[in-house]
């Protein structure tokens, strides 16, 4: 089998490549205002700009990158040193084992048996998460989650693979089908003009129907790893996650434990209302996993100097994973300092008055999928894309919901795949899964959903649907 090369080398290939682009593709620019607060792109006024090739930038894509990102590195850093903290005390270990060993109890009754314990404990919590992401745009949390779920995935006899599916792949499904979404229905439908949140019914739909299958595909994967763990592409790297629970495998929770645990669902508790009625985000959930690390510290009787050794000892383990998270970003900046990225988008969007209706939509969802691959970021290509599709969509008879419906699955599926996307980095960086590993188990599933995604996206042109 060929080695998967380091994750490293992959993004900085990826920005080398960018930087080669600047010097074939043309550049030019569309001009921008700003509107309430909101940078819009103003229709029609691309323009071609002198050219502006990258050369050494590709070295200083880094320091870019790491200021862009620093928001998202601090939040891995802190989390990554607090969790250390907390896991210090093997309390999520310990905690996991008891919470299997009860729930295992329940296979005496007999529906339970026959749907088994460890599906309905997978489905409920991807469920969960999938709500999570389709109502508030749940996605750099997830990466405090991954350490929770990763050690309850290997006990019930999975992979790593499988506790990141249960928590980030089952929020970003969730947020590809998202009904309420303010990061990125909100802002489509405001630039779009539409009314706030309309056409829920049918994105209802949606996310039923891609939850569904997002589970489905995770049960599955599940069952064949539990049948033969060496299918597994992380068998031999899921060593690190199964000594920590095998260490822990037949212990009994202590009271400064079960503190802990409490410590930790009360900071669960806490980030879910602070996000959802607060507008809580990065720094303000930062410092809620701080203070949970410091006060897992105290109660598990560690001195003042212990806690800050520990909380280092985590930044260093998962510092790897932030400096990719800025390696990743500097992409971006070489596409944009190279002035290509609106060359691009004109590009792709002068072919849709070209084509028919559904061949158009097929074309609009592409440029979407596409150009995530390159701006994950879902405002800031709601703001660079919506004023130009919803114009072609008026000029080729689809809907502007059916416009911002191409947006939402164009900008969400392929967040699990795109090495630009820092909280996917992030999260690989805590799963201790190498992005290579990563790609070559995830793209089929990604192309299933980027598939399912448009065939989704047809009723709306033949059908009277609410909103559309």
């Amino acid at each position: 089998m060929k080695r998967i090369p380091h994750t490293f080398t992959i993004v900085f290939a990826l920005i080398v490549l960018s930087a080669v682009l600047t010097w074939v593709v043309p550049a030019g620019e569309y001009l921008r205002l700003s509107e309430g607060g909101r940078e819009v792109v103003v229709a029609d006024s691309y323009h071609r700009t002198d050219a502006a090739p990258q050369t050494w930038q590709v070295f200083s894509a880094l320091f870019n990158g790491f200021v862009d990102k620093a928001d998202i590195i601090v939040f891995i850093l802190m989390v990554g040193g607090a969790f250390w903290i907390l896991n210090n005390s093997h309390a999520i270990d310990v905690g996991v084992m008891a919470f299997l060993r009860r729930v295992q109890r329940l296979s005496r009754f007999g529906l339970i048996r026959r749907l088994g314990v460890n599906n309905i404990i997978i489905t409920l919590v991807m469920l969960m998460f999938s709500l999570f992401g389709a109502v508030f745009g749940m996605s750099e949390e997830t990466i405090a989650f991954v350490v929770v779920f990763i050690p309850l995935a290997i006990q019930m006899g999975y992979d790593s693979i499988v506790g990141v599916c249960m928590c980030y792949v089952a929020a970003h499904v969730g947020f590809a089908g998202a009904m309420l979404n303010p990061f990125t229905i909100g802002i489509a439908q405001g630039i779009a003009e539409l009314p706030l949140f309309s056409g829920l019914e049918y994105r209802l739909f949606c996310w039923t129907v891609l939850t569904v299958i997002g589970i489905a595909f995770v049960l599955w994967y599940a069952a064949r790893v539990k049948a033969k763990p060496e299918r597994s592409p992380v068998h031999k790297l899921d060593d690190y996650w199964r000594t920590r629970v095998g260490e822990q495998q037949q212990a009994s929770l202590t009271v400064r434990q079960s503190l802990i645990l409490v410590t930790l669902l009360v900071t669960i508790v806490l980030l879910v209302v602070g996000v959802l009625v607060w507008d809580w985000y990065i720094a303000e959930i930062s410092a809620l996993f701080l203070a949970m690390g410091i006060v897992s510290g105290i109660l598990d009787r560690q001195s003042a100097d212990s806690i800050a050794k520990l909380f280092l000892e985590g930044c260093k383990d998962i510092l790897s994973a932030a400096l990719v998270v800025g390696l990743a970003s500097g992409i971006i900046f070489i596409l944009r300092d190279g002035r290509i990225i609106d060359t691009m988008l004109y590009g792709l969007s002068r072919s849709l008055a070209q084509t028919g209706e559904v061949l158009s939509l097929g074309v609009m969802y592409l440029f979407q999928t596409l150009l995530n691959l390159v701006m994950p970021s879902g405002s800031a290509k709601a703001a660079l894309t919506m004023p130009i599709m919803t114009q072609f969509a008026d000029l080729i008879g689809v809907s502007r919901q059916t416009t911002v419906l191409a947006f939402q699955f164009g900008d969400g599926f392929t967040n699990m795949l795109t090495p630009t996307s820092g909280v996917l980095i992030g999260v690989l960086g805590m799963a201790r899964i190498p992005y290579g590993t990563w790609l070559r188990w995830v793209w089929k599933f990604i192309l299933a959903l980027i598939f399912i995604g448009f065939i989704l996206m047809l009723p709306t042109l033949w059908l009277d649907l609410p909103g559309f």
